[in-house]
């Protein structure tokens, strides 16, 4: 078979359980999510990404770390960094000079830095980062998590983020393809569903990921149906994932489903689906990994271990095919460079400078 672990999941707590480790030992998976409930210090957060690294040094150990309300480490030293509008209303405050826009830009980068750094330096490897929606206004899910409603001033300040993060060493991961700002619905509960057409999707929400194709690192698509492109949500969409993202706008990184625990990621076509079916069909359709979050959780880990499951027999049985180039883009995830201890870090000049920057 050839390799390819597509799987991220979650784990139960502070420090790994047995059952954590045996599920992240398993081929098929490629790495774990960290939240809320798998914080309460640095020193614990950092022990934890030692012991699952010591598991499989080629896991990728992933969070989301936004800024704003999306920031899942925000204590012991950790910087509580602005959310992305506040970017967006940067570069908006200024004259016809353009002098505003620069310095917002100049913040962006900054942000990535600190943003990257901070995780790095205990242990994380990417953060799920930058959010490329459009403000749209209407969105209670998305909201301030936006850098504006221009696509090409959200370009031009995830760009910048992205070079912050790089810095850093990490990579990024432009989200929610092919846009969630327009909708209202939140695909944590709901499947949102955005009417409008291809040609005017691609003529607006849609506009960074081509802009950015050649500095995205990793896309996440949104849980949202359109149904004049496609009758699924777009992350389990061959039309959106490979006609759209990969062809005509020339994307070649890695592509993560959004959470498949969420409710608009448990049904497809109206019909009901398991995780394990969620997961195969989001494969099927181009996406190069899967993320099944907060089941670590759920009946002691059942519905991981049932999507392991059935992804090894939908192999063996053909209904999957492993996909060593989406193995090597998994790969290329991981950092580049040896990450600055904490201490060091504290002392740096770029860090403080990229402080003293931060909205």
């Amino acid at each position: 078979m050839n390799h390819h672990a597509p799987l991220i999941i979650d784990v139960a707590g502070l420090t790994l359980s047995d059952a954590d480790r045996q599920r992240l030992d398993h081929p098929l998976v490629g790495g774990a999510i960290l939240f809320g409930r798998n914080w309460h210090d640095r020193a614990q957060l950092t022990r934890l990404c030692a012991q699952i690294k010591a598991v499989r040094e080629d896991l990728l150990v992933a969070v989301d770390q936004e800024g704003g309300r999306v920031q899942r480490f925000r204590t012991d030293g950790f910087t509580a960094l602005p959310p992305m509008a506040a970017l967006g209303e940067r570069w908006m405050a200024g004259g016809a000079d353009g002098d505003a826009a620069m310095r917002a830009i100049d913040a962006a980068t900054a942000t990535g830095f600190v943003l990257g750094a901070e995780l790095r330096a205990c242990g994380v490897d990417l953060s799920f980062t930058p959010v490329l929606d459009l403000d749209h206004g209407d969105s209670s899910v998305i909201g301030d998590r936006a850098f504006a409603r221009d696509p090409r001033v959200v370009a031009m300040l995830a760009q910048a983020l992205m070079h912050g993060l790089r810095q850093s060493g990490m990579g990024n991961c432009g989200k929610h393809f092919p846009g969630h700002g327009f909708v209202r619905g939140d695909t944590h509960h709901e499947i949102p569903r955005d009417t409008r057409s291809l040609k005017a999707i691609l003529a607006d929400d849609a506009l960074p990921y081509g802009w950015l194709s050649a500095s995205l690192s990793a896309v996440m698509p949104a849980h949202v149906i359109y149904p004049k492109v496609d009758a699924r949500p777009a992350g389990f969409s061959a039309r959106w994932l490979q006609d759209v993202l990969r062809a005509r706008l020339g994307f070649t990184g890695a592509v993560f489903s959004d959470d498949l625990g969420m409710a608009a990621a448990r049904q497809i076509e109206g019909r009901a689906v398991r995780f394990a079916e969620a997961a195969t069909a989001a494969l099927q359709a181009g996406c190069d990994m899967v993320l099944l979050c907060n089941q670590s959780v759920v009946e002691g880990g059942a519905p991981i271990d049932e999507a392991i499951d059935e992804l090894a027999r939908a192999a063996v049985q053909g209904d999957w095919t492993p996909s060593p180039a989406s193995e090597e883009r998994r790969r290329t995830l991981l950092p580049q460079g040896k990450a600055m201890a904490w201490d060091d870090l504290m002392v740096d000049a770029r860090y403080m400078h990229a402080l003293s920057l931060l909205p």
